[in-house]
């Protein structure tokens, strides 16, 4: 599941900077765009809960928190990019967003790897 929500990332980020043009290329980039934010927030719906112990609980407690705020944004982006007039401020929007999933999703790695680290005994 979580090579989906990379993948759909990857295509959405090539897509933001492909050059687009006026017209019905516009109207064809701006579909492609939602069909792929859509594709994101359904990889990041798929996020589950796991942690076992209560000081992992809280932090991802913080990162499922996280995950809802963002896939709000997609939310609210989806319209803007079939709408907004001015393309520009829609491509830095997802450029943001786009970051803001990576680094979702990299506490969401380090909580996986802090909870293995805990079951096999870490360094401590």
């Amino acid at each position: 599941m979580r090579d989906d929500v990379q993948r759909a990332l990857a295509a959405l980020s090539q897509l933001i900077e492909a050059p687009t043009a006026n017209g019905p290329a516009l109207g064809n980039w701006r579909w492609t765009v939602r069909q792929r934010l859509a594709a994101v927030k359904d990889g990041l719906a798929l996020e589950s809960a796991r942690a076992s112990e209560g000081w992992l609980v809280a932090r991802e407690g913080s990162v499922l928190r996280e995950r809802t705020a963002l896939m709000t944004r997609l939310s609210a982006l989806g319209p803007a990019v079939l709408q907004a007039t001015d393309v520009s401020v829609v491509r830095e929007d997802l450029r943001r967003i786009v970051v803001d999933i990576r680094h979702h999703r990299q506490r969401l790695h380090d909580l996986a790897y802090d909870e293995v680290e805990l079951e096999l005994g870490g360094s401590e």
